[in-house]
């Protein structure tokens, strides 16, 4: 949930780690703190309430040191408010060692008590200066250097955490492990970079390690890294990286936020998502994680979908589309609720995770749940290298491209695009999907990335729309059949980014309690395409009309019968009702974020939020 930045060697740290943690910032912005390193100037740290460009301005009267190591942390608060004594990094009680944590420390409270017995002080609420007290006790009872203080002391943890460590006593040397919480390293010439995600260091170089869970490094000045397992020391040898991430798609390309930015991109990537697999004209689908599992998928009883937030609205997308395409029985689990309950999981079972990120927390343990009961585990995800996709027996990555702003869009529309062609593949392997069926959702797919541009031409009208209900308290947002988790979809990217009270329903349900929320002061955003239960919805809507509701409605170009009935209408092109939520979406979004800057919020970096969940 924060974000992790060091670096060392031959630069000045303290611009690389700066802008690093502007580009992690989606990942954590309460907080920010940064530590430099000097012969002369030995440790200075700064550190405050807010955002990184706080931290900047703090920074220019705190720092004269043009250090060569340094580590930065912008925070996602767990353990104590948002405060400049919570704020990372920490240091231990001697003032020797400094770290920096992303993650949570579950038995803090115990070691915390230990540690005070022992004459230990603390200034923070925070398990993070736990944890580096814990790691200074070991070092100093047993006479350790750092790296062998700090296998000791996380092996005396339970939790999550990714960290970077620093001793002033060995200034060359940063000690950096991770377990449940990503945490890359950059290889550079004579230097090396720490971070949570590449995005920090791809300008400086294209080759990168990924820590795996349970793994160490000891990243030393002008000598080889070490990466070694915290359970019992041994050496891992470690595998460098190239990395696909360009420069360009970190930066916002002149758009205004990060999320307009990858609303606009969807036509593209959901190409990208679909290119080399999906060949229309010959009558192919062809996924190779799929290809080399195709029995364990013909074989399944039953395929679980598990995931949180939007990847999670992406599976019930998902679940309509298996049941009609390939006729196996799908469900669909929240992966917080499903690792809780003792779920029935059998040999015989499919089970496909989905998450942007691939780090997840709770889709992670749900995976290893899955797994210890030997279901099948297909991962669905747009990070490369990340947990899930290493965690996962197949999976079939997204092509999104980096998702910045915390509330997800392109990643919504390039999950169900990857999973509608896996339920393609299946249907024509089992034959539940006939030829003609088959060969016309293959043409039609290959049509959505020029519809989702047509779709985007909404966006004036999407403003208008926004103006005049940007100050309303509530929402609903009603959908039927496939766009019902869309409806669910648009609700959530209201509440994410503009603070609005929203819920997403069924249509039919609306009469089962949500009706009696409509009067004359709440908006009803309904999808009423075309295809699907059209009719049905055409009577949801002459309920609300009668009740006074404002109705906005999505419709299909050249719609008459809605129209006359809604207040506002926003008119997408036609096509396929398995296909129509990747259309649906898209005006929805677009409301979503003028509403949010009409009303001043920060649409990046919505209060309260993260964008990579890697605590539960």
């Amino acid at each position: 949930m924060c974000g992790i930045v060091g670096y060392i060697g031959h630069r000045e740290a303290y611009p690389i780690v700066i802008k690093g943690l502007k580009r992690l910032e989606y990942r954590g912005y309460d907080s920010a703190g940064v530590m430099l390193y000097d012969d002369e100037t030995g440790v200075k740290v700064c550190k405050t309430k807010g955002k990184v460009l706080d931290l900047e301005a703090k920074a220019k009267d705190a720092f004269n040191t043009n250090g060569k190591i340094g580590i930065g942390h912008t925070r996602w608060a767990t353990h104590g408010v948002p405060n400049d004594v919570n704020s990372h990094p920490h240091l231990s009680n001697s003032g020797e060692l400094v770290i920096i944590h992303n993650g949570i420390i579950e038995n803090y409270a115990p070691l915390k008590e230990e540690l005070i017995k022992r004459g230990y002080t603390f200034k923070s609420d925070t398990d993070t200066e736990v944890l580096v007290n814990l790691i200074e006790e070991v070092q100093k009872k047993e006479g350790l250097k750092l790296g062998k203080a700090v296998q000791i002391a996380l092996n005396q943890v339970v939790g999550a955490y990714a960290i970077a460590v620093f001793d002033k006593k060995n200034p060359n040397e940063i000690v950096a492990a991770r377990l449940g919480s990503p945490l890359a390293i950059g290889v550079g010439e004579g230097e090396y970079f720490i971070a949570s995600d590449a995005s920090p260091f791809i300008e400086y170089t294209s080759n990168a390690i990924y820590l795996e869970d349970g793994e160490m490094a000891n990243i030393r000045l002008h000598k080889p890294l070490k990466v070694r397992k915290i359970k019992d020391d041994s050496l891992v040898d470690p595998y460098i990286q190239e990395l696909q991430m360009n420069l360009e798609q970190i930066e916002k390309g002149g758009y205004d936020h990060f999320m307009l930015k990858e609303i606009y991109e969807q036509p593209s990537v959901i190409k990208d998502t679909y290119r080399g697999r999906l060949h229309a004209n010959e009558g192919i689908v062809q996924m190779a994680g799929v290809e080399d599992n195709l029995e364990k998928f013909l074989n399944a009883k039953r395929i679980l979908i598990v995931a949180c937030g939007t990847s999670w609205h992406a599976g019930l997308v998902a679940e309509y589309i298996f049941e009609e395409f390939t006729r196996i029985p799908v469900e669909v689990e929240y992966a917080s609720e499903f690792r809780y309950r003792n779920p029935i999981i059998n040999k015989d079972d499919v089970v496909i995770a989905i998450s942007q990120s691939g780090e997840t927390a709770d889709t992670m343990a749900a995976i290893k749940l899955a797994k210890e009961n030997g279901a099948f585990v297909f991962g669905v995800c747009n990070v490369v290298g990340s947990s899930i996709s290493r965690e996962s027996h197949a999976g079939a990555y997204t092509h999104a491209g980096p998702e910045i702003g915390v509330a997800s869009t392109k990643a919504f529309t390039t999950q169900i695009t990857v999973l509608t062609m896996i339920a393609l593949r299946l249907g024509k392997a089992k034959g539940t999907l006939s030829n003609p069926d088959f060969h016309a959702y293959l043409q039609e797919l290959e049509l959505i990335p020029e519809k989702v541009a047509e779709a985007l031409e909404t966006n004036d009208r999407a403003k208008e729309i926004a103006a005049a209900f940007k100050d309303a308290p509530n929402c609903l947002y009603l959908g039927r059949g496939y766009n019902f988790p869309v409806a669910l979809e648009g609700a959530l990217k209201l509440k994410e980014i503009s603070y609005i009270h929203a819920e997403g329903y069924p249509a039919a349900e609306m009469k089962h309690g949500p009706i009696a929320l409509i009067d004359e002061h709440m908006p009803v955003i309904v999808i009423a395409p075309k295809q699907g239960h059209y009719d049905k919805i055409v009577s949801n809507i002459q309920e609300i009309k009668s009740r006074s509701g404002k109705i906005i409605a999505v419709v299909t170009k050249g719609d008459t019968q809605v129209r006359e009935l809604a207040d506002y209408v926003i008119e997408i092109p036609e096509t396929s009702d398995a296909l129509s939520p990747l259309i649906t979406t898209i005006p929805l979004q677009l409301l979503s974020y003028y509403i949010a800057v009409m009303r001043g919020c920060n649409v990046d970096q919505p209060r309260n939020l993260a964008k990579s969940v890697t605590v539960e």
